[in-house]
Order: structure tokens, then sequence, then C-alpha cells
């Protein structure tokens, strides 16, 4: 066992959090609630959600199964969807920590990522408190480092990416030391637990769009299992009933956005000869850009780069709960409820410190082209338009690349 997987496997087996809730190899029933989320459409929306949840957490487990025996809906999707997901890599994935006799590993979710991540990916594990930034919450499926449009979901190349080379200046690790069958099960499971969590969120947000209250509305409204796709009913639920039909639109919708996401990925254009002069020249243009009115880097990112400027802004994951709300998110006794619900302590985002050239996410030309033209999914960092011609609306691809390479430059001693 190398010295990462090793630590990683201490770490986790040392936490008396996590051997409370995992015991390293204990059996667990099911996936907790996203108690958060439900308080969260309580407040916004002022309805009752005890008679939701029951009615999502039966469906999610129909459909998903359970942290030890993971599901995988494919008798609800059409025959000519794409394999998304192997089932035989999610199992791999799930489950206690164990090894056969081959030397495979078994459990790889928990081994190696649970105890920052959480066992529903809520984020939220025994270590996320002490980690700055905070682990990744998976469950809204907004993921801030992929080669796809900024409301796209991300490749499994860009999951992959991560796992293998880590996010620098963050307390994500590179795990390219793991076998690849182990990376590709754990890029499935990643996939499977932001599938189920966006699912949990939008059967939660539809259920008050059908009635839901102190009790559920009558039985035709209800979140129910759906048809399964030979026509036979999954569950004892109505047939063809409007709550079980939303249900399946939902879990397809969610599903084909993972499904389309290789559509999504921006191309990236090469710089024409007519710009490239020299790189000092290109350099000289992008420090312009990067002070003028349409880029406006220097606003979040301050002079040259240095992340100076001050900036009392929050991470969407963080407004979702507080200032979409109406609640300041440093009213201690404000957040207490979505605290107790297994929300972090609100932290002020910070924009990157460009001049010690660690670019999260990955620092080459094409990477922060996207970065640039996009923006960063979940954050305040804005998407920035792409026109043909110079303009006071955007920048041309030549004058991006101009500021990609004084980006770059930032990052050089």
């Amino acid at each position: 066992m190398s010295p990462l997987i090793r630590s990683s496997v201490l770490i986790a087996c040392s936490l008396p959090l996590l051997a409370v809730l995992t015991g390293c190899d204990a059996k667990i029933d099911q996936f907790e609630p996203n108690t958060l989320y439900s308080l969260t459409l309580a407040e916004s929306r002022s309805a009752e959600m005890d008679a939701a949840q029951t009615d999502t957490s039966a469906v999610l487990e129909q459909v998903f199964g359970t942290p030890n025996e993971p599901k995988w809906p494919s008798e609800l999707l059409s025959e000519s969807a794409p394999a998304l997901i192997d089932v035989e890599r999610l199992e791999r994935a799930a489950g206690p920590i164990s090894s056969l006799q081959d030397g495979s590993h078994l459990g790889l979710y928990r081994e190696h990522c649970v105890h920052c991540h959480g066992l529903e990916g809520d984020g939220f594990g025994p270590t996320s408190l002490a980690l700055n930034p905070y682990p990744r919450d998976f469950r809204p499926g907004v993921f801030k480092w992929k080669s796809t449009r900024r409301n796209a979901k991300p490749t499994r190349a860009d999951l992959r990416r991560t796992l293998v080379h880590g996010e620098a200046g963050t307390a994500m690790p590179s795990f390219l030391v793991l076998p690849k069958e182990e990376l590709d099960a754990l890029v499935d499971y990643v996939i499977y637990l932001s599938i189920r969590g966006e699912v949990e969120r939008e059967l939660l947000a539809e259920a008050v769009e059908l009635g839901y209250e102190e009790t559920p509305p009558e039985e035709n409204l209800r979140i129910r299992m759906p048809l399964a796709r030979d026509g036979e009913s999954a569950s004892d639920s109505p047939a063809d009933s409007e709550g079980a039909e939303a249900t399946r639109e939902i879990i397809q919708d969610v599903i084909s956005q993972w499904a389309s996401a290789e559509e999504a990925v921006v191309e990236v254009p090469a710089s024409t000869s007519a710009a490239a002069t020299s790189d000092g020249d290109s350099i000289e243009r992008g420090r312009a850009l990067f002070h003028g009115q349409i880029a406006n880097c220097v606003g979040c990112h301050g002079p040259a780069g240095n992340g100076a400027a001050v900036t009392l802004d929050y991470d969407d994951w963080t407004k979702e709960y507080s200032t979409r709300l109406g609640l300041t998110p440093t009213d201690r006794e404000a957040m207490k409820p979505f605290r107790k619900a297994g929300a972090p302590k609100p932290r002020p985002i910070v924009p990157r410190r460009l001049q010690g050239g660690v670019f999260r996410g990955g620092g080459d030309g094409e990477t922060l082209y996207r970065r640039i033209t996009q923006g960063v999914a979940g954050t305040p960092m804005p998407s920035l338009e792409v026109t043909e011609t110079e303009s006071g609306k955007g920048l041309t691809p030549d004058q991006v690349w101009d500021l990609v390479r004084y980006v770059q430059s930032l990052g050089k001693p």
C-alpha cells in the first residue's frame, strides 16, 4: 500500500466522528436526507417539508439504493440512453472498506473520500470544518473545475483530472497512484452521488408545487416510484400518476444532463498568426485588458493579480441558505438552524491570488481560456462574452489569449 493511500485509510479510521458514522467497516442502512435543502425550501417557500422529505427519501432508496447496496435506474431510462454508470464499478466504490485476495480494494469512496466529502457527498465529512476551502458538496450538481460550459456538468475526463492531479491550493490531494480501474470506479461514484443528490433536491422542490403540506396531497400527486420502462409497475403506486410522472421526468432530466456533458465541452480556438507578434507584446496587451473596463479582472484579483482587492461575497452553496433568503451570513443566530441542519460556517469567498502561480483547476492555456470565457460555476467569477470583432461588450478570441498570457506571466518568478 502506498503512503498516500495508507494515510487516507489511517485518517478515515482514526477520526472518532467517522468511526461513529461508519466504523470504517460498519453497515450503513441508508443515506441521510438533505435536511439543509429542506429547511431552505421551508424558509423560501413557507412550506412544510416533513411529508415531502419522507416520500422523497422512500423514492430515492427505491431508485438509487443505499450506501452499501447502490442501484442505478436503468429501467427508467430509454434504451438509447448512453451507459453513464457501470454498475460493477459503482458497487466496487460503495460499501465498507475491504480487500480481496488478489489485492483489489472495495469501498473505495469510504477509503479515500468520505472523511472530507461525507457519506452523502454533502461536503460535510468529519475533517471538513478544518479545511479551507470546504470540500465540494456534490448534491447540487455544480462543479467548478471543468472543460464544459458554465452551466453544464463536467465530463468524466474532468472528474478524473481532479482525482489524478488534485486541486492546487486546497486539501484535495492527487490520487495518481491509484490503479485505473479504481479511478474509474471513483468517478462513477461521484457522478452517482451528484445525480442522487440533485434528484433529491428537485423532488423536494417539485413536492412543494404538487401541494405537499403537513400531510401529503392526494394519492395521484404524491412523489412516487414511476413505472419501469417496459410498462410494468416498479412499485405499488398508481400507474401514470402525476406525482410518479414528475418523478420520472426529474430523474431522466438530471441523468441526461450528465450524459450530454461531452457535447458541452468549450472548444478553444488557436491564436491567429496576425496577433501572435511576440509573447512580450501579447502580455502587455493582456495587462491592459486585465485593468480594462470589459474584463475588469483587477476589480476582484487586485493590482497585478495580488488578490488585494477587498470582497465581501460568498459562493452559491453558501448564498442558497443565507443571502438568497434575506439572511446575513455573519448573523450567528440566523445561521444557527442551518448549521444544525448540516451547513458549514459561512466564509467569504476569496479571489485567487494569481501572483503565486497556483491556479486551481489547471494553469495551462486552454484551461485558463475556458476559465476566463465561462467563469467559475458556483462562484462570483463571471463569464466573459467572446465576440468576433473588438467591441465594448466582450473580447475577441485573440484578446482572451492575450489575457491568458498575462495571467500566466503573473505566476512566473
